[in-house]
C-alpha cells in the first residue's frame, strides 16, 4: 500500500490544525546491514516531548511518504521514516529474507541513529514488522501503534498474488494498477470515504509510474509475503498499543484489527470514521492527531472523527467485539 499522494488535505475544526512552527534539522542516512544499502531520513525535534518516533509504512511507501505528516508530527518528537532493503530507493532484498530479518535491521538502524527507545508506528506491511520487532526487540519499545493490521493474510489477498505476479511479468501495467486500487480501496457503496475518488486515481498514477526496479521489487515483495510467517504467536511486550483501520477497509478490516489488538498484553482500538485501508491519506489531519495524542499520552476520548474506543487484549477480562451477542466494549 502507498499513501504518498499529492493531495490537498482538509482541516476541519475537530482536526489537530497546524501547530506553531518548531525547530527541526533534517537529515538522510545511507547505512548498511548485512550487506544491503538502506536509507533513512530522520528529523530531528531539539525539544521533544517524548522519545522519537519511527514510522514503517506499508510495502509500496518510501520514506517521503510521510513528509505532509510532519506539519502535525515533527513539532513533537524526532520523525524517522526508514527504506528497508528491499523497498524504496535500498537495495534489492531477495525474498529469502523475511519479517526476522527486517525486524533485526530496525533494531540495526536504532543502534546506528543511538536511539535506545522508540515509539512504533507501522501500518500494512510495516505493521507486521512492527509487531515483529516489538517480540523479538522489546527493550527498544516505548509504545506500539499498528494500523490496518492483520493476523493473516487475507485468502483472497493471497490467492491474488500469483496472478498479480504473472501480469507484472508480461508488463499488463494497467490491468494490475486497475485491480491493486480496488483491493486497497473500498469498493462504491461500502461507506462515505473521504476524497475516494481522487485518491483512487492518484493511486492509480502511482502504481503505473513504477520503475523496471520497483516493479522486481514489488514481485520480490509478493513472494516474501507467501514464504515466510506474517503474525508468530510469540510473546508481546506489555506496553501501551493502539490499533485502528479506517471503519470502511476492506483488505484488513476492523474485525482483523480487533483480532490483532486481542493478541498484545492491552491494547486500545478504534475506527476512523469516513475512511478505509488509506485512512493515513484521507484523513490526514485527524490521523495525525490520533497517533500524536497516542505517543504523547493524551486522551483518546471525545475525538469526533474517531468510532467508539474499545479494550481488547490478553490482560483485559471483557473483550469489545461487534454483532448480536457482543459484551459491551471495556471502557478506555
Amino acid at each position: 500500500m502507498r499513501s504518498d499522494v499529492d493531495i490537498a488535505q482538509d482541516t476541519p475544526a475537530s482536526a489537530p490544525g497546524r501547530r506553531p512552527p518548531a525547530p527541526v534539522r533534517v537529515e538522510e542516512r545511507e547505512l548498511v546491514f548485512e550487506g544491503f544499502r538502506y536509507q533513512c531520513r530522520v528529523v530531528r525535534q531539539d525539544q521533544p516531548r517524548t522519545v522519537p518516533l519511527l514510522v514503517l509504512g506499508g510495502s509500496s511507501q518510501n520514506r517521503y511518504a510521510w513528509v505532509r505528516h510532519e506539519k502535525w508530527l515533527a513539532p513533537l518528537f524526532t520523525v524517522v521514516t526508514v527504506d528497508l532493503p528491499g523497498y524504496g530507493t535500498a537495495d534489492f532484498l531477495p525474498a529469502r529474507h523475511g519479517l526476522d530479518f527486517l525486524a533485526a535491521n530496525v533494531r540495526h538502524l536504532l543502534t546506528e541513529l543511538e536511539m535506545p527507545e522508540v515509539n512504533l508506528l507501522g501500518t500494512c506491511f510495516g505493521g507486521a514488522i512492527a509487531l515483529r520487532f516489538a517480540q523479538h526487540h522489546p527493550e527498544h519499545l516505548a509504545a506500539l501503534a499498528l494500523v490496518g493490521m492483520t493476523r493473516e493474510i487475507p485468502d483472497d489477498y493471497a490467492d491474488a498474488v500469483p496472478r498479480w505476479t504473472r501480469m507484472l511479468e508480461r508488463d499488463a501495467h494497467a490491468e494490475i494498477a486497475t485491480e491493486l486500487v480496488q483491493r486497497f480501496m473500498s469498493p462504491p457503496g461500502t461507506g462515505q470515504v473521504r476524497k475516494h475518488e481522487v485518491v483512487s486515481r492518484l493511486l492509480y498514477a502511482q502504481f503505473m509510474q513504477q520503475s523496471p526496479e520497483e516493479l522486481r521489487m514489488s514481485v520480490e515483495h509478493n513472494a516474501r509475503l507467501l514464504s515466510h510467517d506474517w503474525y508468530r504467536d510469540e510473546p508481546v511486550p506489555s506496553v501501551p498499543s493502539l490499533v485502528f483501520t479506517g471503519e470502511h477497509d476492506t483488505l484488513c478490516t476492523p474485525a482483523m484489527g480487533r483480532e490483532v489488538a486481542s493478541l498484545l498484553p492491552a491494547a486500545t482500538f478504534t475506527t476512523v470514521k469516513e475512511a478505509d485501508h488509506l485512512a493515513p491519506v484521507e484523513r490526514m489531519a485527524e490521523f495525525s492527531e490520533l497517533i500524536a495524542r497516542f505517543f504523547t499520552g493524551q486522551p483518546l476520548t471525545g475525538l469526533a472523527y474517531c468510532n467508539a474506543l474499545e479494550r481488547l487484549g490478553t490482560g483485559v477480562g471483557r473483550r469489545g467485539v461487534q454483532g448480536p451477542d457482543a459484551e459491551a466494549p471495556v471502557p478506555v
